[in-house]
């Protein structure tokens, strides 16, 4: 017997509709966290969404629109708090960058910070990334995705969740324009050696690296507080980057 829509959000699974109108059970790589927004974040969100903010209209996204100007367009998914995503777009002043995030805090966190560096090249969507590439946004549009340090679900059992897989990464190829680049950074040895061998396998990608496996830390990409503490205890940070061809 199928489940119901609410039976999929307590499970931590989200639901999709077949076209007989059941609902067959698809994977979620995250899962939805209650959280407070502090009144910093209340306040930015609701001065900045109507300027910032990213609402479904039922039909793909117009980036020149969106922007008032043809730049190209970054996509980063999961952006957490926000803090390197503002901090990319206020040194790249010519490109655009939208970023998708599920937890309002860092919604709220983002614009807050957006607000303060005075960034106005940047927008931000509060929706599942699988749900936003598939239907709001055109194949052959975007000039990068940036994927930052994703839960690396690092029990075994859980692996199936892991955002980098196949199918997924096939969906963003579509949605790269020739030539557009797939950023990838994680923390974890084990999901960077699976990130590895899900994009051997990815067609129509080719890896910048120069002995096919990892690259330095891009200097586009900052050093976040977290990462700079783990350097300090040893830890290690993966940087792939992968040309759509």
């Amino acid at each position: 017997m199928s489940k119901t829509p609410e039976q999929h959000k307590s499970s931590g699974e989200t639901p999709e509709k077949t076209e007989s109108g059941r609902y067959m059970r698809q994977v979620r790589s995250f899962v939805l966290r209650e959280g407070r927004l502090t009144k910093g974040q209340a306040g930015a969100m609701e001065r900045q969404w109507p300027k910032m903010g990213i609402d479904f209209k039922g039909e793909l996204l117009n980036f020149d629109a969106i922007f008032g100007n043809s730049n190209p367009v970054i996509l980063e998914i999961g952006f957490g708090m926000g803090k390197s995503l503002v901090t990319m777009a206020k040194a790249a002043p010519e490109k655009n960058f939208i970023g998708v995030e599920v937890h309002t805090p860092g919604v709220g966190a983002c614009l807050l910070e957006a607000e303060l560096q005075e960034v106005s090249n940047l927008r931000v969507i509060e929706h599942d990334a699988v749900v936003v590439l598939k239907e709001w946004v055109a194949d052959n549009s975007l000039d990068g995705v940036q994927i930052f340090f994703p839960d690396p679900w690092h029990k075994k059992r859980h692996h199936k969740r892991r955002l980098i897989q196949l199918d997924f990464v096939a969906l963003l190829r579509k949605k790269l324009k020739k030539g557009g680049v797939l950023h990838l950074a994680t923390d974890w040895e084990n999901y960077a050696e699976h990130m590895l061998e899900v994009m051997n396998e990815a067609p129509s990608y080719s890896n910048q690296s120069t002995d096919g496996t990892y690259i330095p830390r891009p200097e586009e990409r900052p050093l976040t507080k977290f990462e700079q503490r783990g350097q300090r205890l040893g830890h290690g940070v993966w940087d792939m980057k992968y040309t759509a061809i």
